[in-house]
Formats: C-alpha cells, sequence, structure tokens
C-alpha cells in the first residue's frame, strides 16, 4: 500500500537557542494499581504455550521475514550501535574494558585483545532479555523469579532469540516530529505523541513490527554533554504501552532506556520496562545510537527498513550487547 512520507525539512536549532519544547499534551497520572491493572489487561502469558519463552517473538514469521526483504532497494546499511563508552561518565558507571593481549611480535605474530562489560543501564547498546525484569516475584509467562540464580537465567534468557531478528523495522523520530534536534528531557511520550506521528507519515504500525523511538539522546549528549538518564530523560509513558499492545509489535527500543524519566508515579521504578517485559513479553533495546539511521531516513524519504541483528548466544544471559543494522 502506497503510504505519505514525513517530506518536511527539520528545522535547525542551535545550542544556544534551543529552548524547552512545549509539549501541550500533559502525562496521565498513573499509580502502582493501574500498574497492576494493565499488568492483567496486556498480558500475553499462555498466549503461545505455557512454555514459551520468546514471547512477542513469536509474531516474526516466515513471511513476515519474506516481506521484511523487499523493503531493501537502495541496499545501503547502517548500523543502529553507539561506539563504545571506554571512559567512565554521569550515564556510564560501568565503562567497556578493552584491553590489548597482544600486539605484532610481542608474543606474535598475532594480535589479540579482551573485551569486557557489564552492559545494562545507559550507556551501552544491547537488547533485554524477558527474564532481566520480574513483577510480583514472576517473569513473562508466569515463571518464577527463583529460575534466575547466580548461574544465570533458567528460564526467558537471552538465548530464547538466538535465531536472530529479522523484520520490518520502523524509527519514530521524534525530534523530527517535532522539529527540535532533540526532545527536552523528562517530557513523556503518550500514546496522542504516536497518533500524530502515524498520522504525519501515513506508516501504520503493524503486526511483528521493530519500532524504534528516537529522543535525539545522543545528539544532546554531544553538545551538552553526559547526564544521568536514571533520573531525568525522556521517554515513554507507561500509559502508551497499551497502544503498542494493540498494533502486536515484536520488539521495541529507543536511543534511551525507553522509560521517561521520572516516570510519574512514585515507588515503582521504570513501569514501561516491566510492562513491555513481564506482561507483553516484549524484548528491550536500550541505547540505541538513531542519529546515523535518522539522516538515512531522511535521505531515503522513509521511515521503514528491513532490520537485522543477533544477540551473543550466552547461555542463562539476561541480554545481549549488539549492533542491530538497517538497510533501506
Amino acid at each position: 500500500m502506497k503510504v505519505k512520507l514525513l517530506i518536511k525539512p527539520i528545522l535547525v536549532i542551535t545550542v544556544a537557542t534551543l529552548l524547552p519544547l512545549s509539549n501541550s499534551i500533559s502525562a496521565q497520572e498513573i499509580t502502582a494499581k493501574d500498574v497492576n491493572d494493565l499488568m492483567v489487561s496486556l498480558s500475553n502469558w499462555g498466549r503461545w504455550g505455557n512454555d514459551d519463552q520468546m514471547g512477542t517473538l513469536n509474531l516474526i514469521t516466515p513471511e513476515s521475514r519474506v516481506a521484511a526483504a523487499k523493503l531493501v532497494s537502495s541496499g545501503i546499511s547502517v548500523s543502529m550501535a553507539h561506539e563504545v563508552l571506554e571512559e567512565e561518565a554521569a550515564d556510564n558507571g560501568n565503562p567497556f574494558d578493552h584491553r590489548m593481549t597482544s600486539v605484532g611480535s610481542s608474543p606474535g605474530p598475532w594480535s589479540g585483545d579482551h573485551y569486557g562489560v557489564t552492559y545494562h543501564g545507559y550507556a551501552h547498546s544491547h537488547l533485554d532479555a524477558l527474564c532481566h525484569r520480574f513483577h510480583d516475584g514472576k517473569m513473562y509467562n508466569g515463571f518464577s523469579e527463583n529460575e534466575v540464580t547466580q548461574t544465570g537465567c533458567a528460564k526467558n534468557a537471552i538465548t530464547s532469540f538466538k535465531d536472530g531478528v529479522f523484520a520490518r523495522g520502523i524509527l519514530i523520530d521524534m525530534p523530527r516530529l517535532k522539529n527540535v534536534d532533540w526532545i527536552e528531557l523528562e517530557t513523556p511520550f503518550t500514546a496522542d505523541w504516536f497518533d500524530a506521528w502515524e498520522e504525519e507519515t501515513g506508516i501504520t504500525i503493524g503486526s511483528a513490527d521493530v519500532v524504534l523511538i528516537r529522543t535525539g539522546r545522543w545528539a544532546r549528549r554531544e553538545a551538552l554533554g553526559a547526564w544521568n538518564l536514571a533520573t531525568s530523560s525522556a521517554g515513554m509513558h507507561a500509559s502508551a504501552v497499551q497502544w503498542f499492545k494493540d498494533r502486536d509489535i515484536s520488539i521495541i527500543g529507543s536511543d534511551a532506556a525507553l522509560d521517561v524519566q521520572p516516570p510519574g508515579m512514585a515507588n515503582f521504578n521504570s513501569p514501561t520496562h516491566a510492562l513491555f517485559l513481564v506482561a507483553l513479553g516484549t524484548p528491550i533495546f536500550d541505547n540505541l545510537d538513531l542519529e546515523a539511521v535518522a539522516e538515512a531516513a531522511a535521505d531515503h524519504n522513509r521511515w521503514e527498513f528491513l532490520f537485522t541483528t543477533a544477540p551473543l548466544r550466552v547461555g542463562g544471559g539476561t541480554g545481549s550487547p549488539l549492533n542491530p543494522i538497517a538497510t533501506f
């Protein structure tokens, strides 16, 4: 089906003149009870069987992969991982550990190195497995949190996704929608924002899609420096999770950690993460770098592409660093 694409040019705003984004959409009030109710109403537990550990990746089928492959026209590929951060910063309490183990002729004739990373957090591009989050002692599909021990996740581990992801990718570029360089901190994306994006682009998000939300986090970091995203970040409000459940997406992610921070409710950390991972069984990409793909999407005048990636095959892993690719 032919779609209308976003063609208006982005307004370039310099750092010196960047003003706070006016947001006429106030975040809905949400309580722990509301989130508990959503845990039940949005639940995919049992949908693919009581032993299922793939969650919404079940929606990616041979047919949807073939359809995604047909999106490739120019053959241009773009990385969506941020280069690893090896220096400690406000958003990086666990720098990537890269050390050379051999160089040239000492001991030679090979070079080698060591990689080490604690990747969960706000610095490193990664995919959350479904065992990464619990709610009331349970994880996706009702498995007990006791399935996770010091030896790893016996259920819902990252190896459930060992065959990789090959799907239609959708970039929701919020700064471009609003004609700014980045979305101001603590701005919540409610369902109205996503309705406006679909109306503007003419694209309808649907079953098996991988949805990536750009806040402009890396552009802001480049211009103003690092900050603590755990306490202040633009992102999705928990009330908008229903919008994505209705569209039956397979994976969601962003250039930050998805949740708006602060989340608008007391004593409940990252409710959007909880709803996607535990109730829906939808894995989450965190800290992707969506700057280059946003430029490529604007150049191609299209916001859909072939999305490919695969996690490291770590038995019992709670997630994986990776390098997703968009191919236009």
